[in-house]
């Protein structure tokens, strides 16, 4: 099961879509880009993160070159490009520090619910956080929820299962992602986040999460 990420993301822009001034050229790059992206990949993908850090941590939107032009039609836009491109695939909003009932989550479903007003185009919320009262809070959308970005620094046997608790213990919670496989590969490899470690062996919280389960 393969999840796509991300087809929309404020950061790492090449300059001229930073550059981009009007509303009408924007929305038809944004297009494009969906169509050529999610489309190579039709049919092979589980769900796609159209959306990735789209909100600040009061629940307003990031100041980016989509949300500048286009306020929050930018979401919808993409949304539905991503629909037509792959119509089979899950398509899932993505934040991080959604890891309690917080304003970031309360925004996120807001605008999750309004976008899905007129007919569901978010099927997903995708937490890159894990905890219980946020996984709950953020089913509140309507959506399902899966945790999609996750390590965690030590890798500590107790907190990977506690994270899988509290999916299994949410109803919408329907998939947890590790952000990555070997700590040789991971992003913050110092911190030994990950399920195995530089040679490829399992650890304790591997095992842990398979005795869960």
């Amino acid at each position: 099961m393969i999840r796509g990420h991300t087809l929309v993301w404020h950061s790492q822009l090449p300059s001229w879509v930073s550059s981009i001034g009007d509303k009408t050229t924007l929305t038809s790059v944004i297009q494009n880009h969906i169509a050529n992206v999610a489309g190579r990949y039709k049919g092979k993908l589980y769900a796609v993160s159209s959306h990735a850090e789209i909100f600040n941590e009061d629940g307003s939107l990031r100041s980016s070159v989509f949300s500048r032009l286009l306020g929050e039609s930018f979401v919808t836009i993409a949304f539905q490009a991503a629909r037509a491109a792959d119509p089979n695939a899950k398509l899932y909003i993505n934040d991080y520090n959604l890891d309690s009932n917080n304003a970031k989550v309360q925004g996120l479903v807001a605008l999750v619910k309004r976008v899905n007003a007129n007919g569901k185009l978010i099927d997903g919320i995708g937490t890159q956080m894990h905890l219980s009262a946020a996984l709950t809070a953020l089913a509140g959308a309507g959506t399902e929820v899966a945790i999609t970005e996750l390590d965690i620094a030590g890798a500590s046997a107790n907190d990977y299962t506690t994270v899988l608790r509290a999916c299994l213990a949410t109803s919408a919670c329907v998939s947890i992602t590790s952000w990555g496989v070997s700590d040789v590969n991971s992003w913050r490899a110092s911190s030994t986040p990950l399920l195995f470690d530089g040679s490829y062996r399992p650890k304790a919280a591997y095992n842990a999460l398979v005795g869960a389960m």
